[in-house]
């Protein structure tokens, strides 16, 4: 995971001429259609932006053009999984996004949405039809409405576009405007957070955030801050870690002035926090004396001053992260069973990259494009086998690790395209025998061609699923629920890739 950036994807060009012509005019008739022979009130299409995680409706009714974090919402699940999705009840089904609702001011009862695909099978736009005039959208509904929208999978394939102008950005916040947008990722483990994130945006519950380091706890943090009631009060971070044993009581509380020579008045992270959202990263690191003044701050809702017994009210979210395992350090008595579990009310674990290899590519391109801005340079491109480089590698440092090997690729290569010979010697040579390994005489063996992407991410499926089966002893339920997916999302995969 990593910071969106807010500048547009170079490979986006704008529709032109004949080209927007033609889009719109098919657009606008095959909705009409649809929308016809449905007897649905609205029907729009959703563009997919792979590659920025964003859906953009094209055509409306309304005449509104929104932009969606592709992660959320019905239309993302069915852009991201290729299923169909028919609801009778939007607002009882849990993948329904209220806040577009919210922004039109229009009540959705009844929803179909349906995939529309490019010759390649990959998801590329989303159909959505809503509120059936009579009863709900049926199976026959279904598969018109598949049969109505190929036109449009076959138009969109034959041009480019961009976004157009005046978009309503529905993921756009208070504050920093710092949204779930802003959190880098396609993968399952990643879209789970993001769902997560928006399914408690209502209440301001405690959240422990757990994972190595380097794989964005604080992005989680931020965007958990941020997509909250709380997101015009103040986010406060501190690093724990970093705070020697005998401050940490005035950092947190705060002190008063004359406790000691030239000591002034200081206000502590929990006041400054108030109203808003404390984040404690490595929790994990305090001391037993710190987690014990930390838990009664926590129990009472008020803070003492270091050199007064005065107690100050507090309305603070604790939002608190660890790269430690906590049980494991409750059974070395290192850490306080009762605080793990007053901050844990909802636990989030963050994952390493060596668990989302498929997300490898877009965090690799993220930080190129980030990088390449910041330090002034025309923006370069990576080889499909350098990116198959990157996806091999375990990634021990995650995804800081990933940003310093991009930002020194961008200082380090003088062209435009970075190959694999560019790559650190660590990662490029994974999968190399070292010379001692080969005979005197024996030749370097022929490196096997590389697979696309399209092929990497199969094969990555391919061997996840033979897993699951394998340890659910080919029982299809219990391995779609490992794997995070619907029955029905799993036998299509099982059919797509043969299994």
């Amino acid at each position: 995971m990593a910071e969106e950036s807010t500048t547009e994807h170079p490979s986006t060009r704008q529709i032109e001429g004949v080209a927007s012509d033609r889009l719109h005019a098919v657009l606008s008739e095959i909705t009409a259609e649809i929308k016809d022979r449905l007897k649905a009130d609205r029907v729009s299409v959703f563009l997919f932006d792979r590659e920025n995680c964003e859906l953009w409706s094209v055509v409306s009714q309304e005449k509104k053009t929104m932009c969606l974090d592709a992660r959320l919402g019905i239309a993302g699940h069915v852009a991201m999984t290729g299923e169909v999705v028919n609801v009778e009840d939007a607002y009882e089904h849990p993948l329904f996004y209220k806040e577009v609702d919210l922004e039109t001011g229009y009540r959705t009862r009844t929803l179909l949405a349906v995939p529309l695909r490019n010759s390649r099978g990959e998801v590329m736009a989303v159909g959505e039809a809503v509120n059936k005039h009579k009863g709900r959208f049926t199976g026959e509904d279904a598969e018109a409405m598949q049969t109505l929208v190929a036109p449009i999978a076959k138009t969109l394939e034959s041009i480019s576009f961009k976004k157009p102008g005046g978009v309503i950005h529905m993921f756009e916040r208070p504050g920093e405007g710092f949204s779930t947008q802003k959190i880098v990722g396609m993968s399952h483990k990643v879209e789970s957070i993001i769902r997560l994130i928006d399914q408690i945006r209502d209440c301001s519950v405690d959240v422990l955030i757990q994972g190595e380091s380097g794989t964005g706890k604080e992005l989680v943090a931020r965007a958990l801050h941020y997509n909250s009631p709380r997101a015009n009060g103040p986010f406060v971070a501190l690093n724990c870690a970093a705070l020697p044993d005998n401050l940490i009581e005035a950092e947190l509380f705060g002190i008063e002035r004359g406790v000691a020579t030239g000591v002034e008045r200081r206000t502590g992270k929990f006041e400054a926090a108030n109203h808003g959202t404390l984040f404690l990263d490595e929790i994990g690191d305090l001391n037993l004396t710190a987690q014990a003044k930390l838990l009664r701050a926590l129990q009472e809702r008020a803070v003492d001053r270091v050199g007064t017994t005065k107690p100050i009210p507090i309305d603070i979210r604790i939002i608190a992260a660890t790269n430690r395992d906590l049980l494991g350090a409750i059974r070395e008595k290192q850490f306080r069973e009762d605080l793990y579990y007053r901050v844990k009310v909802i636990r989030i674990q963050t994952p390493p990259l060596r668990e989302i290899t498929e997300d490898i590519p877009l965090l690799a391109n993220h930080f190129l494009e980030k990088h390449c801005q910041a330090m002034n340079v025309d923006l370069k491109s990576f080889t499909p086998a350098a990116l198959q480089c990157l996806m091999s590698y375990a990634w021990p440092g995650n995804n800081r690790q990933l940003e310093n090997e991009v930002k020194r690729l961008i200082a380090f290569v003088r062209g435009k395209t970075i190959t694999e010979e560019h790559l650190d010697t660590s990662i490029r040579n994974l999968n190399t025998p070292a010379p001692a390994e080969r005979g005197s005489n024996e030749p370097a063996p022929i490196p096997p061609p590389t697979p696309t992407l399209p092929e990497a991410i199969d094969s990555l499926e391919r061997r996840m699923i033979e897993e699951a089966l394998r340890k659910s002893a080919g029982n299809k339920q219990k391995a779609a629920q490992v794997l995070g997916l619907s029955r029905q999302g799993l036998i299509k995969k099982l059919k797509r890739l043969g299994i």
